[in-house]
């Protein structure tokens, strides 16, 4: 995976980051999804390499990046000080101003940085996610049964971590034969480390604790203030998910949240870099280009 790329472990300050990057021309940010590692992004970021400076971190909790003590409030995990590693790493490697594409929980910690360092973000790519705020304000019986494991992976108690670690490979219908040809040899043993690590588990669920409190206090926060994603932000989801279904006109969800939006749809499922590589990256560039 990754030919022509390196892979560190590079220190942000309270954590270090597992980070491939590669390429060169101007840099972009590619932040994963639970439960997956950057590795996620190993179809898509060879494709991105010859106009941009890739750079594919694990996020702090996640892969092989490091796992910070938790804190009550689960704010270690927090999209906020997850965006302040971002930022942190970016400039670690030369980059002071950055495009961004963020999948799934990568896709909150984006909206994040983009809000908190407005002057470092040229431009926001969300794929698959509308921010937390607005996605728990509307939050209703079909959302609660439709994404469930938000609620469960939320809990206050050691339970999510315990019931996945028992059996975390059927827990992520994580089997060889179902999921190595899909998502690539490499990725799905950049995966299956990763969920079968108590920590990292207990990291990822974490993340969905915080998501469920000082995340959704951060966003309404924004809300109240008036403060938006100042850059052009494009949002993307796929045509096998459920975004459509869950908020009618996606683009128009992220428009109390973001300035300058645009967006449309991507074949395939909700893992659209392993799925539609192509399609993503060229779509991607076609943004970046405007």
């Amino acid at each position: 995976m990754f030919e022509g790329f390196a892979l560190e472990q590079i220190d942000v300050g309270e954590v270090r980051l597992n980070v491939r990057h590669g390429g060169s021309g101007p840099p972009i940010l590619l932040l994963h999804g639970h439960p997956r590692t950057h590795a996620t992004w190993h179809r898509v970021a060879p494709l991105l390499a010859r106009q941009y400076s890739v750079v594919c971190p694990d996020m702090r909790g996640y892969g092989r990046s490091s796992k910070p003590s938790t804190r009550p409030d689960h704010s270690q995990q927090s999209k906020r000080t997850v965006a302040n590693d971002c930022a942190h790493l970016m400039e670690a490697l030369g980059h002071k101003q950055f495009a961004m594409v963020g999948h799934d929980r990568g896709g909150y910690v984006a909206h994040r940085l983009a809000v908190d360092h407005p002057d470092r973000v040229t431009a926001l790519i969300a794929l698959d996610v509308v921010p937390i705020g607005e996605a728990l304000a509307r939050c209703d019986a079909r959302f609660a049964a439709s994404w469930w494991h938000w609620f469960f992976l939320g809990q206050e108690t050691d339970l999510p971590e315990r019931v996945i670690s028992t059996d975390p490979v059927s827990w992520y219908r994580a089997r060889y034969g179902d999921r190595a040809e899909a998502m690539g040899e490499g990725n799905f043993a950049d995966f299956q480390l990763a969920i079968n690590d108590p920590a990292t588990v207990h990291a990822m669920c974490e993340d969905y604790r915080a998501g469920l409190g000082v995340d959704r206090i951060a966003d309404d926060a924004d809300r109240a203030a008036g403060r938006k994603v100042r850059c052009p932000s494009l949002v993307l989801w796929a045509d096998g998910d459920d975004l459509p279904e869950l908020y009618g006109d996606v683009v128009d969800a992220w428009r109390g949240w973001a300035e300058n939006v645009e967006g449309g749809s991507i074949p395939g499922g909700h893992h659209m870099s392993e799925d539609s590589p192509e399609d993503l990256a060229a779509r991607i560039r076609d943004f970046l280009s405007q």
